[in-house]
């Protein structure tokens, strides 16, 4: 097994049905993990999984809805109760609707924190015990360079929700770190995934491609590939830090507002 080593490690990765999720899920079953997906689109889970099983690769799909308290608990019980172990959490899921806050009703905006922030808060929380009963961990959050570095007009709430999570990372690194559990964070820039080429021209693309300092967009194995360094046993000693992933979009000091990366 070339890189970081997983092989033995359970892992779950939240919204892994396509995007980012799936590359994180591939990468980390790659390496040797058993990998639980979850999402609500069940039909695309399932066919996630299966895919990666037709690799000669571990992997299996639950339904989950990451804002639910009671369906994270369960799926964390199960996946403990039926492989004796879970090292590896991955908190991915996420929605990004594009509104103006003159119009983004309590509703809108209370369903984006549900997802992008209650939802890593939950899982976190419901890892914990068992965590804490094997004395080792790793937690890593999807959270974004938009609202944390940059934004853009009409993504407030997404915005707002990413930066929550990276101030919910660090408290959390201190709490769990007496069981020798690491929390980390991965900000992705403008990812080229299936809702980009699905719903964006290609002179989008190429627009976004002209922002970024090493002209391309970046991949979901791009992402996956910090993720997976973030979970291994030599990142052991990092706890509490985020690593951006944006190709050098960040980096110049004058730049056009771009629009977030693309659906998970």
């Amino acid at each position: 097994m070339s890189g970081f080593d997983l092989s033995g490690k359970v892992a779950i990765v939240t919204g892994a049905q396509r995007g980012i999720g799936l590359g994180v899920a591939t990468e980390l079953a790659r390496a040797g993990a058993q990998v639980v997906l979850t999402g609500i689109k069940d039909v695309d889970g399932y066919r996630a999984a299966a895919n990666i099983c037709e690799m000669g690769l571990a992997a299996t799909y639950r339904r989950m809805d990451t804002s639910d308290e009671s369906e994270v608990t369960h799926v964390i019980d199960d996946i403990f109760a039926e492989m004796g172990r879970l090292d590896i959490a991955v908190a991915n899921a996420a929605i990004y609707p594009n509104t103006n806050i003159a119009s983004i009703t309590p509703d809108e905006w209370d369903s984006v924190m549900a997802v992008n922030l209650r939802g890593p808060f939950l899982l976190a929380k419901a890892c914990l015990p068992y965590f804490q009963r094997q004395r080792h961990g790793r937690v890593v959050f999807l959270s974004s360079i938009t609202g944390a570095r940059v934004s853009s007009p009409g993504y407030s709430h997404y915005a707002a929700s990413k930066a929550g999570i990276l101030g919910f990372m660090r408290t959390a690194a201190l709490e769990f770190a007496p069981w020798n559990v690491t929390l980390n964070a991965v900000e992705p820039g403008n990812i080229l995934t299936e809702g980009v080429m699905e719903h964006q021209s290609q002179s989008f693309v190429d627009a976004q491609c002209a922002a970024v300092p090493l002209r391309r967009l970046g991949t979901p194995q791009d992402v996956a590939h910090a993720v997976r360094f973030l979970v291994s046993d030599e990142a052991a000693y990092i706890t509490g830090q985020s690593i951006i992933v944006d190709g050098g979009q960040t980096l110049p000091e004058m730049s056009t507002a771009i629009l977030p990366e693309a659906a998970r």
